[in-house]
């Protein structure tokens, strides 16, 4: 099942938040506010994650633009599990997340960054934070 975090609702909300800001009578833009219903009903229910089923077609929408706007992989281009391990010292994911990167969903994808962002122990996360991409858009 995909799940969507509320980490990632917040990164969406601010990016459209900085993209599109509210206007001088504050009206929110359609994406701000389909994604801070979602968001303020998650909050409200004490729950960190949702069903990506249960997006309204606008929410899933932004919250797929904002995807698109971030780097797709972590990785840094020294892949460890060419080498035998189970963990890529590179970019932290599995040997089966590397290999099955392509056809993850976008919500396994961002499941897998925030694994690996909250762990920080791949290399990306510091001796060579320089090669990491910054985000598109």
């Amino acid at each position: 099942m995909d799940r969507i975090h509320i980490t990632d609702l917040e990164a969406a909300l601010n990016h459209w938040r900085a993209a599109r800001p509210a206007t001088a009578g504050a009206a929110l833009a359609p994406e701000v506010a389909a994604l801070a219903e979602v968001y303020g009903q998650l909050v409200y229910e004490r729950r960190d994650e949702l069903d990506a089923r249960q997006l309204s077609p606008a929410a899933r929408t932004a919250w797929l633009t904002w995807y698109a706007a971030m780097p797709d992989t972590p990785c840094i281009a020294i892949c460890s599990t060419a080498q035998g391990d189970a963990v890529c010292k590179g970019c932290g994911r599995t040997e089966d997340e590397v290999q099955h990167w392509p056809t993850l969903s976008p919500y396994a994808k961002r499941a897998v960054w925030r694994r690996i962002t909250q762990a920080g122990t791949a290399w990306r996360f510091n001796r060579y934070a320089e090669r990491v991409p910054t985000p598109r858009g």
